[in-house]
């Protein structure tokens, strides 16, 4: 178990992320890679990134070179994902460059205590192989990531307006509350359960950065090393593809398919565009049934900048609750 103790301080200094972390994605996305569970949630993404990656010529790299420095397991280098990387790809790959020898050794002798690093690891110390390093991170990148970016900033998007009706509404302790099923709030303590290993983190009035994530699956992530600026990487929420066929479940049938894929959509939280793409109709489309719905008192909707979050009302959720077939 993860446990962040907090001060009153640090509850006025919880955040959110802005943007997608890039190198968390990068970690997360190499860690779907490596594993099945989850898959039905990635399906689409997997198929494409293995093709990517092939056309690329960058199968070998990813298995011999990027696996091996972010296994999926209890440990990997805390380096490779500075906090830099809020500010997007080159700030962060810059701060991967910049990291101090001293800081490298360490953390590949406890990437070699804890999961096993490959020998050529700790030539990670000389410039040239981080150089490379930062390379086949940017390649990866720019082949299974960027074709996916319009989606992933769609999501956290929504996901930071879903959080601030929550701060709105329910004040930080109701946002650390409603992070995930895995994510448990027992003030003054944020409890991670499960998680690979069992530590304590006294946040002392540094606050903590909340980073939603797309490739994060189920289990939140943190850094190793408490004395870095905590973090907490989480998973957004997935649902799987909604097709919709004309002997679909009663819901189908009160509502009609398209505005039933609708209200399904907006059980994690839906911009129009998701509910759209859910529905298979065009995003006027999606606004007009929308407005039925939340007419109906089943959803509400909020804007947040340019995005406009659609999420169920008490009513709304009971009847997905209640229809056969939607539980």
């Amino acid at each position: 178990m993860l446990r962040f103790h907090f001060t009153s301080e640090d509850l006025t200094k919880v955040r959110v992320a802005t943007e997608p972390h890039a190198l968390w994605e990068i970690a997360a996305s190499l860690h779907r890679l490596q594993t099945r569970e989850g898959r039905w949630a990635y399906a689409p993404w997997f198929r494409t990134a293995c093709d990517a990656l092939r056309r690329a010529g960058l199968e070998r790299t990813v298995q011999t070179f990027l696996m091996p420095l972010f296994p999926r397991a209890s440990y990997f280098p805390d380096f490779l994902t500075p906090l830099e990387g809020a500010e997007g790809l080159d700030a962060g790959l810059e701060a991967v460059l910049a990291t101090p020898y001293e800081r490298v050794v360490k953390e590949v002798d406890t990437l070699t205590r804890a999961v096993g690093a490959p020998a050529w690891a700790r030539r990670l110390t000389e410039r040239d192989m981080r150089e490379q390093l930062v390379g086949a991170l940017r390649s990866y990148h720019r082949a299974v990531i960027v074709p996916h970016e319009e989606r992933i900033q769609e999501r956290l998007h929504a996901e930071r307006a879903r959080q601030a009706h929550t701060l709105f509404h329910a004040g930080t302790e109701g946002m650390l509350t409603r992070l995930g099923p895995a994510i448990r709030w027992r003030p003054p303590v944020l409890e991670i359960d499960p998680y690979p290993d069992h530590r304590d983190v006294h946040l002392d009035g540094r606050g903590l950065l909340l980073i939603p994530s797309h490739f994060c699956w189920h289990a939140p992530i943190a850094l190793a090393d408490p004395g870095l600026p905590p973090v907490l990487l989480y998973p957004l929420h997935h649902l799987p593809a909604t097709t919709v066929h004309a002997d679909s479940p009663p819901l189908n049938v009160l509502l009609g398919p398209t505005r039933a894929a609708i209200l399904r959509a907006s059980a994690t939280g839906s911009t129009t565009t998701e509910a759209a793409r859910r529905a298979g109709v065009t995003p006027t489309t999606a606004s007009h049934h929308t407005a039925v719905l939340r007419d109906a008192g089943l959803i509400t909707s909020h804007r947040h900048a340019n995005t406009v979050l659609h999420t169920l009302t008490p009513l709304g959720a009971a009847l997905l609750r209640t229809a056969p077939g939607d539980r």
